[in-house]
């Protein structure tokens, strides 16, 4: 497995990646609601996540298998992780794992001392199992879901 920088030209596969894993893996948190689901997606085009991959104030991740992009995941300068998503066929593989360890690793080489998220209600045992804590009450996002506050120390 490659965790890498993202590149704008990484940009439609990942969106392709953000849109199978909200989709397919995130049902606990969308119920399958085609009202829930436009909201959640409404941002995830490859115009925007060119943005994202452009912007000089977010450090921003791919995971590649065998040559093939299978993961996405960033973090900003304010040390908050807005994306850490895996495509379906990869899941159960680490993948998810290595790069939260690499956004981990730009925040502690910047000298961060906590790592904030908000964790939707697929990901929260992954988030807790890597040591992050919740912070704080759960919050309403992209209509009716709910996600949890959290946040881990980091040493620098």
């Amino acid at each position: 497995m490659l965790i890498r920088q993202a590149t704008p030209d990484d940009a439609e596969i990942s969106c392709n990646i953000l849109r199978r894993s909200i989709i397919d893996l995130c049902g606990a948190d969308h119920n399958d609601s085609p009202e829930h689901l436009t909201e959640w997606l409404r941002n995830k085009t490859p115009e925007i996540v060119r943005g994202w991959y452009s912007d000089p104030e977010k450090f921003c991740v791919v995971a590649e298998l065998n040559n093939e992009i299978v993961g996405v995941g960033s973090i900003n300068a304010k040390g908050e992780i807005g994306l850490l998503y895996v495509s379906p066929t990869a899941r159960f593989r680490g993948v998810s794992k290595a790069m939260l360890i690499s956004l981990e690793n730009w925040a502690r080489s910047r000298q961060f001392h906590e790592i904030t998220l908000l964790s939707s209600v697929t990901a929260r045992s992954f988030y807790e199992a890597a040591g992050y804590l919740e912070n704080g009450i759960p919050v309403r996002v992209f209509g009716e879901a709910i996600a949890y506050p959290m946040k881990k120390a980091i040493a620098t």
